[in-house]
């Protein structure tokens, strides 16, 4: 029997805010999966545009006191960060991995995920996602996960981090957060419930 599915998506449109050696997973995975569901995704990166690629990291859990990081694969940006109005997005979705670490140098992307807080509108940030999310100052009284090695950051914003296992998810209120990738279903997934798709089969 063929299967028939539902899907409300609203005409949504997602702004993805990435950067070189953001993580390979938790980039590539949201980018195809929000993409799978009939969503628009435009990946954006500053200083690169549509069409440029970024170098991803694979950060892999192997028994050190710390993630191994590996080089993963070539990413292909579907927007230019440049040309980019944070008003004409639905949702932000922000990977982890070491890009976070410099792009929240940026005031213009500082700028872009304020907007996205200011107005309400549904946030989904995985592992050192955080780190953009303290440095925009829009942590303040908020539930927020991460990588365990980000909660400094996240409590020094005055956020709450939340200690969950590394493969579940937390929402409040616009807000979905992660620790790291094994957390995709869980993350991916309360993402879209806040979004307000709904996917039936």
């Amino acid at each position: 029997m063929a299967r028939e599915w539902e899907i409300d998506v609203m005409a949504k449109k997602i702004l993805m805010i990435t950067g070189d050696y953001a993580e390979d997973y938790e980039t590539m995975v949201p980018f195809q999966a929000l993409r799978a569901l009939g969503l628009t995704v435009h990946a954006a990166c500053p200083g690169k545009k549509a069409g440029d690629s970024i170098a991803t990291a694979i950060h892999d859990f192997e028994g050190a006191q710390t993630y191994s990081e590996k080089r993963g694969h070539n990413f292909t940006l579907n927007a230019t960060f440049e040309g980019i109005n944070p008003a004409a997005y639905d949702a932000l979705v922000i990977p982890g991995g070491r890009a976070p670490e410099y792009l929240r140098l940026d005031s213009k992307v500082l700028a872009a995920v304020r907007h996205f807080f200011d107005t309400g509108k549904p946030v989904a940030a995985i592992c050192h996602g955080a780190q953009l999310l303290a440095a925009a100052g829009v942590l303040k009284g908020r539930v927020c996960s991460a990588y365990p090695a980000c909660r400094p950051e996240v409590e020094l914003a005055g956020g709450e981090y939340a200690d969950i296992a590394i493969d579940a998810a937390v929402t409040d209120r616009n807000l979905v957060t992660a620790p790291a990738w094994p957390a995709h279903p869980d993350w991916i997934a309360q993402f879209v419930a806040v979004l307000g798709v709904t996917v039936a089969h």
